[in-house]
């Protein structure tokens, strides 16, 4: 079954609410207890190994350092791997994205990174706090330099966010494949369609039906806000009539 994927400056993570000093902090010291938990279980490790027993202190120190290695790069990875996201970020349901609301590249986690030692490690972290109490877009200094904001990613549920139309019951409907989609697909096309005639965003209105027509293979010769509306009617008529 197909799947819609519209990722455009209109329509990726829309309507996204920004995240300030709070919830990051929480976020932070999360991720703080976490390292601290994991450099502790390595220091005890050392400690009861005999591995160590006949190194010297400088030969322990060395290793010590090495096992810390994974807790010095634990931001970085993590927003890497998990999306612009630590763990710490998981629990608070945030994470980091681009301005535009589209996700984040390696280069903007590692600018974004580098900068921690601004922000968080010099002068008690008040630069960061500073930046972020100041900014528009509560961004720290990384965050200007990597062109990155912090958002909420918590699903919200609304009204418009539902796949529900309402229709005649003396309806027709025009395209009988459309239940080759999916309630998500369904959700998603909602959404954009919603967002785009809002903002007069017909470059991704058309972008938004090439993807529907192609995923249906059909050809119709209504305009695009037409097109997509009977889609979603088409779509609401054959489910409920199931």
């Amino acid at each position: 079954m197909g799947k819609l994927a519209i990722n455009t400056a209109q329509n990726v993570n829309l309507d996204y609410k920004l995240i300030g000093l709070g919830e990051r902090m929480v976020a932070f010291l999360i991720d703080g207890i976490i390292l601290l938990t994991y450099m502790t279980i390595m220091e005890n490790l050392m400690e009861i190994s005999k591995v160590f027993d006949g190194a010297d202190s400088w030969t322990q120190t060395g290793f010590l350092g090495l096992f810390y290695l994974p807790a010095f790069f634990y931001s970085l990875i993590c927003h890497i791997i998990f999306d612009g996201r630590t763990i710490g970020k998981m629990i608070m349901k945030i994470k980091v994205v681009r301005l535009d609301g589209a996700p984040t590249q390696w280069y903007n986690l590692l600018v974004r990174w580098m900068l921690r030692i601004v922000d968080i490690w010099l002068f008690f972290s008040s630069i960061g706090i500073l930046s972020i109490l100041l900014s528009d877009k509560k961004q720290r200094v990384g965050d200007s330099a990597a062109g990155t904001v912090v958002i909420s990613n918590k699903k919200k549920h609304k009204i418009t966010s539902t796949i529900l139309e309402d229709i005649n019951d003396d309806y027709q409907p025009v395209f009988s494949n459309v239940t080759q989609l999916s309630d998500k697909d369904i959700r998603i096309v909602k959404e954009a369609f919603l967002i785009s005639k809002r903002n007069s965003d017909y470059k991704t209105l058309t972008v938004l039906r090439k993807k529907i027509a192609s995923i249906l293979q059909v050809e119709s010769n209504l305009y695009d806000i037409e097109f997509i509306d009977t889609i979603l009617k088409d779509y609401n008529y054959y489910t409920q009539n199931m």
